[in-house]
């Protein structure tokens, strides 16, 4: 099905049970009318028609894989995409490489390996819990939890309860990231868990205790809890500049093709997952440096004659990365937030952001909220344009390549406008 990557279709459709197979058929049609119709991969709806012909679909399908699971607020579709790349080392991947990552849009997936011997899966972090009952997986990623569409996901100590309840009783191997309070109680419930010491840029979201509500200390990378006790714990692997760091001291360069630190922890917490299914780190990170672009992510594109960069920020976390990576002053940058469904209808995320780091950019905004954004920008002091396209914004935008950021339905929307 579209929105996968995975092998040819073989012998496993063959042995499936007789619901299963007529539940994989009517998703696999119901996905390509819906790509002729225009309506997008067709992955989510396959998948819904999938399972609601079989219900226990997802848990069929993962039955014969070794399945990891990726889930977080930010980096989850690039993390995935890297652990697949490093699996594919060791044998045949399935993975929803396009970010379908819901139960609807993994099902799709997984229906379309059926040679597959991993199934590496993103997954939406209220969906986690499960997601990870029914595909039993051996091995669950963990990378951050911060503020996120609070229209739907909820604020984010109470997503990382949920996973903590969730996941309890697990017999994955959790990797998880150290350096997130919320994350580290949530995994610190789990019987097996690998720390990852990745980072954590964005802080806000993490100022008080998750476990007693007490006020956390921060000094520098480490963190505590006076109150309770509660602390980061020592990793087992860890990100030290360019070179990922093993459980025996081992150091492995990071030779990337993605920009920006953030993808150096992915590139880190991907590392330890694949070593978990028998990927050395050298062998993994060596096979990561083929990874140019995820899902339109970073790609480089020619409209209207100029160079634009599209690049995904879809909460205070996100875009706080993002800002990281932009050419200098005075590199020309177009926003881009809408709020529909998929985005969260909930803006006031908007102030959280630190948009006085685009000062000296020339600043262009458009979307459905371009209004909202403006009065943000205003109040940061910048100056900005509003316009009504992308392509007035290319008119306007001084010589040099173009900055494109924009949260996930406006992101989408950009690469179909400069797809033609």
């Amino acid at each position: 099905m579209a929105g996968t990557e995975s092998e040819p279709t073989g012998a496993r459709d063959a042995s499936l049970p007789a619901r299963a197979k007529i539940a994989v058929t009517a998703g696999k049609v119901a996905a390509a009318v819906s790509r002729k119709a225009g309506r997008g991969s067709g992955s989510v709806i396959g998948g819904k028609v999938a399972l609601r012909l079989d219900p226990d679909l997802l848990a069929t399908l993962a039955e014969n894989l070794d399945v990891v699971l990726v889930s977080a607020t930010n980096g989850k579709t690039t993390t995935t995409r890297l652990i697949a790349e490093a699996l594919r080392a060791a044998g045949p991947v399935v993975s929803n490489a396009l970010g379908a990552n819901m139960p609807a849009g993994i099902t799709s997936a997984l229906a379309g390996g059926s040679d597959a011997r991993f199934g590496v899966i993103e997954v939406d972090e209220k969906y986690l819990a499960m997601v990870a009952r029914d595909t039993r997986p051996k091995a669950i990623a963990l990378l951050n939890l911060s503020r996120d569409q609070l229209d739907r996901a909820a604020e984010t100590r109470m997503m990382a309860e949920k996973w903590r309840e969730g996941l309890q009783d697990t017999e994955a191997v959790v990797i998880a990231n150290a350096d997130d309070p919320l994350v580290t109680w949530a995994a610190s419930s789990c019987k097996k868990v690998v720390w990852v010491a990745a980072g954590q840029a964005w802080k806000e979201d993490a100022w008080s205790c998750p476990a007693c509500g007490g006020v956390m200390q921060r000094p520098g990378d480490d963190w505590f809890c006076q109150e309770c006790g509660f602390r980061r714990p020592n990793p087992h692997w860890a990100l030290q500049g360019t070179h990922v760091i093993d459980p025996q001291r081992g150091a492995w360069p990071i030779q990337l093709q993605l920009p920006g630190r953030a993808n150096l922890a992915n590139a880190t917490s991907s590392a330890a997952v694949a070593a978990v299914f028998g990927v050395a780190p050298q062998v993994a990170l060596e096979r990561m440096r083929s990874v140019t672009a995820v899902a339109g992510r970073y790609d480089v594109v020619q409209y209207q004659g100029r160079d634009i960069r599209l690049l995904l920020a879809k909460n205070p976390a996100g875009w706080l990365e993002t800002f990281s990576l932009i050419d200098g002053p005075p590199t020309p940058v177009v926003l881009s937030v809408n709020a529909l469904d998929a985005d969260g209808t909930d803006t006031s995320w908007l102030w959280d952001v630190d948009y006085e780091r685009l000062a000296g950019h020339p600043v262009f905004v458009l979307g459905q909220r371009k209004l909202d954004l403006a009065v943000r920008l205003e109040v940061a002091g910048l100056q900005f344009h509003v316009v009504d396209s992308l392509e007035q914004a290319v008119r306007m935008a001084p010589p040099g390549r173009i900055e494109a950021i924009a949260n996930y339905t406006a992101f989408q929307q950009l690469r179909k406008v400069v797809a033609g």
